[in-house]
């Protein structure tokens, strides 16, 4: 079992820059492939990025390429988010999720969810 506890979202303006946290309790941290969704006011739930276990292979979402950086610390049993150049249209809830096993960009194969922090970009 893990629980996920995500902080750092705010409001910034266009341009600005942001890093989310994403925390996480149980013994086994590395041994989940983590990632981050957002979801925008009526809209559905979309991938952001997602990390291995070993923090080793990272993938993104064609719109944050460049933009956004995934990364881990296992010691610390935490993901994070950083994010650059912000845009209004990279404003959503964001969760983090985990999963046992290999990285995955579909929401669907994540086990374990946050309750997610909000991410306002004005313009």
């Amino acid at each position: 079992q893990v629980q996920l506890v995500e902080s750092g979202g705010g409001l910034v303006q266009a341009g600005g820059s942001l890093r989310l946290s994403c925390a996480a309790s149980g013994r086994t941290f590395s041994s989940y492939s983590m990632g981050w969704f957002r979801q925008a006011p009526g809209k559905e739930r979309d991938f952001v990025a997602a990390i291995s276990g070993g923090g080793r292979s990272t993938y993104y979402e064609d719109s944050v390429k460049g933009r956004f950086t995934i990364s881990r610390d296992n010691a610390k049993k935490t993901m994070y988010l950083q994010m650059n150049s912000l845009k209004p249209e990279d404003t959503a809830v964001y969760y983090c999720a985990a999963r046992s096993g290999g990285t995955a960009t579909n929401e669907h194969a994540y086990d374990y969810w946050g309750q997610g922090t909000q991410v306002t970009v004005s313009s």
